[in-house]
This record gives C-alpha cells, sequence and structure tokens, in this order.
C-alpha cells in the first residue's frame, strides 16, 4: 500500500498502527506538503501537487492508496474529487486523534476510513428515504 501524506510527517508508531488496523504493510510513504498560495486558484494547485505523486493512469486505478488529508478542507475537498478521478473511487483516509494526556502533544492512528463505502451505502440510503 502507498500512503500519500499532506499532512503532518507520520511516525514509526502511527505507521505500525496503519499497518495493523489494515492488516497490510505500508510500502510507501509520499510526503505531499501542502503549501498554496492563497492569490492563485486552488485546483491548479492541487493539479502540481498530484503531478508529484508519479503514479501511471494504471497505478492510479490498481495500487491499493491510503490517503492523510490536508488539513484545509477545500484542499482536501479538491484532492478527493481529483483522486476519484484519478483512480475511478474514493479512496481511503486516515483520522488521527491526540493521545491524552500525551505532553508534548502528539497522535494515533484512530481509523481508516473507506470512503468509497460510505459512498455506496448512502447510495442504497437514497432509494429508502
Amino acid at each position: 500500500m502507498i500512503l500519500l501524506n499532506f499532512a503532518h510527517p507520520i511516525t514509526d508508531a502511527q505507521n505500525a498502527q496503519i499497518e495493523a488496523i489494515a492488516g497490510q504493510r505500508v510500502e510507501r510513504v509520499l510526503e505531499l506538503p501542502v503549501q498554496f498560495d492563497p492569490a492563485r486558484p486552488f485546483h491548479p494547485q492541487v493539479l502540481e501537487l498530484l503531478d508529484h505523486v508519479g503514479l501511471s493512469a494504471t497505478e492510479w486505478q490498481t495500487t491499493p492508496i491510503l490517503i492523510n488529508l490536508p488539513s484545509m478542507n477545500v484542499i482536501a475537498a479538491i484532492l478527493l474529487a481529483e483522486l476519484h478521478g484519478r483512480m475511478g473511487y474514493f479512496p481511503a483516509i486516515l483520522r488521527l486523534r491526540p493521545v491524552e494526556g500525551a505532553v508534548p502533544p502528539r497522535f494515533e492512528v484512530a481509523e481508516i476510513i473507506n470512503l468509497q463505502q460510505i459512498r455506496d451505502m448512502a447510495r442504497n440510503q437514497r432509494a429508502i428515504r
């Protein structure tokens, strides 16, 4: 699995938690810092950011990919739309949470969220309601 990290660096402990939850090895972590120019449109900047990933069209569609989203909601939304277009489905994402009482503050992996599964369940609910 490839982890595309658009947020703070992933620690060894967090990587071990990811592997335990996912049940598979993280083969590569690609650190993709998100520092956008607020004076420029965001979509072209997302495209520039994803160009640095270096995956082929086949790899986007066939490689297990996990996403650690950037914290800025607008960038995260554009990124998810672009990823869905490249991958053909919504990727799984990480949710981190603060470790209670940790000084200095540190974060642990709370869960891996399967966005495609959520989307599919929502489509089923649409027919019911």
